[in-house]
């Protein structure tokens, strides 16, 4: 049996082009970052086209990093912070490692029950007459 491969497409609105970028949002430090297409669909992140990834703009008050999308040599940053630097190395470091093992799985001991309840007994909860 023939399985074809899925192409996924842009997550704009009326285009159907091909995707070749993931762009995702980091909110806490109010960065829209711009990578390689991801391996995987994710919730929250937005798959672009060429065209769109070349044409996208953050929100207003948000910073922009992007990441060589064919891994040439990266596109040039306009005076960006150490700190925006930092961001991206990281972004980079996390993003584009496939070489992770993951972490060894730990046994643990559950304690079995002494004894069994009694089925006779029923549960544990009793009706209690009111005073009248």
């Amino acid at each position: 049996m023939r399985y074809l491969a899925r192409v996924r497409s842009c997550s704009r609105t009326a285009c159907a082009a091909p995707a070749v970028a993931t762009m995702t949002y980091v909110y806490a430090d109010s960065t829209a970052v711009l990578g390689p297409l991801s391996l995987t669909p994710e919730p929250g992140i937005y798959d672009l086209c060429q065209r769109h990834a070349e044409r996208t703009s953050p929100p207003n008050g948000w910073e922009m990093i992007r990441l060589p999308l064919n891994g040439s040599a990266p596109a040039p940053v306009q005076e960006a912070s150490d700190d925006l630097m930092a961001l991206a190395d990281a972004v980079r470091a996390i993003g584009l490692r496939h070489d992770d093992i993951a972490p060894p799985l730990t046994s643990v001991v559950i304690p079995a029950v002494a004894t069994a309840p009694d089925p006779a007994r029923g549960g544990h909860l009793r009706l209690v007459p009111t005073g009248e």
